[in-house]
């Protein structure tokens, strides 16, 4: 099937030649153009009219997905996340999450727990793997059954694992991980040590770093020897390779020696990324308890120099955005929640899977929050479904989550 796009003012038409996809959420049913059909065209076209913005991203996703788009728009991906140069390596934990089968309870209420993959480096690459993108990780896990079972899943993922290292005499690491009545999160770690915090400087994968255009990490893996060695020498030869490094520090405090500690051990690379995604209670507890909605707190005490994009997650509400040159907000999307757990790497997933293909949105405020509008979506939708890895969207969900989003506006 092909795809036209033509661009007249601010009005976009899209011509379906052959078989209509998606003809049952935009409601369009149209085998043949004309044929009795023109009553819904027109009234897509409306939509079209009527949600430019909206349209313009459905676009950008339903090019990109079949590789062929023509149009004389120049907002439109000019590159496919697939081409060389636009690989993200995620580096640090994986692991198996235990998740409650049924919600709002605790952990100890919980009567029965469901595995599922886990860890927030590899669930960032699996989400970017799942939106068309090119990713890898880094990291180790036990040579046991669950170490063996989480490297399928990321073959079966599509993500490269030339990275990862098995320990014969460390387990993989679990987490029991629920979302209570009251809406806070509760975990449980067995680790002590586990195999991902075993890690080498030795154990690297070099040439995979110098490959890379993201190296994306949080800071679980700077907890602990001789983990915390490697994690910093990957940053320093990504840097040099002139990687993108992206920051997000999945504060789990229960894991670390002490709050102290904690705030310390995040800190201490702060100033060397240039993507950080933060939340909302990770900035009060960096900041001593500032007001987390305070631009001025944002900016003065956690914005630095070498960044080129700083955003704060707030669940539900959307994100806030900081660059050197603008700042702003984007709503977030409405779903029904059923387990909260990987939203925040769904997110991550969506914004690097946009910088990786196309580094200018730094620049261009338009695009970014398009790009960050997306990152939400991705978010929201993996909140519907219960574990992390599992839960993680498509490129064709988001897709079809804008075009139903757009039917319902239109009526």
């Amino acid at each position: 099937m092909e795809i036209f796009v033509e661009c007249v003012g601010v009005s976009v038409f899209v011509q379906l030649v052959g078989t209509v996809i998606f003809c049952e959420l935009v409601v369009v049913s149209l085998p043949v153009l004309g044929m009795g059909g023109n009553c819904r065209w027109l009234r897509y076209i409306s939509f079209v009219m009527y949600a430019w913005d909206l349209c313009d991203l459905v676009h950008d996703i339903i090019g990109s997905r079949n590789g062929y788009l023509e149009t004389n728009s120049n907002h439109l991906r000019k590159e496919n996340c697939k081409e060389k140069g636009s690989l993200v390596v995620c580096f640090g934990e994986m692991l198996i999450d235990f998740v409650p089968t049924v919600g709002g309870v605790s952990l100890a209420e919980a009567p029965a727990f469901k595995k599922a993959p886990g860890g927030a480096p590899a669930n960032v690459a699996v989400g970017i793997s799942r939106l068309g993108g090119s990713s890898a990780f880094i990291g180790k896990v036990g040579a046991d059954e669950f170490g063996y079972m989480l490297a399928d899943i990321l073959k079966q993922n599509n993500v490269e694992t030339s990275g990862m290292r098995f320990d014969s005499n460390a387990r993989t690491a679990l987490a029991f991980v629920t979302l209570r009545a009251d809406g806070e999160r509760e975990f449980l770690f067995f680790r002590n040590p586990s195999a991902d915090m075993l890690l080498q400087e030795s154990e690297l994968d070099k040439n995979l770093l110098k490959q890379a255009r993201i190296f994306h990490y949080g800071s679980i893996s700077l907890i602990d020897e001789p983990c915390k060695s490697a994690h910093l020498a990957a940053m320093r030869m990504a840097k040099n390779s002139g990687c993108i490094l992206s920051y997000d520090p999945n504060l789990r405090l229960a894991l670390w020696p002490s709050a102290d500690a904690a705030r310390k051990g995040i800190m201490d690379i702060w100033d060397q990324a240039d993507v950080i995604k933060i939340s909302e209670d990770e900035i009060t507890f960096l900041t001593g308890g500032d007001d987390p909605y305070d631009d001025n707190v944002v900016l003065k005490k956690l914005f630095h120099q070498n960044l080129k994009l700083l955003i704060v997650t707030e669940g539900s509400q959307g994100c806030r955005y900081y660059t050197k040159a603008f700042k702003g907000r984007i709503a977030g999307v409405k779903v029904t929640p059923v387990d909260t757990t990987g939203a925040g790497d769904a997110f991550v997933s969506g914004i690097l899977y946009n910088i990786a293909s196309d580094q200018t949105i730094f620049q261009d405020e338009k695009d970014l929050r398009k790009a960050l509008y997306f990152a939400n979506i991705c978010g929201a939708l993996t909140v519907t479904k219960r574990g992390a890895i599992p839960a993680l969207p498509t490129k064709e969900a988001i897709l079809t989550f804008l075009l139903e989003a757009a039917v319902i506006q239109q009526n």
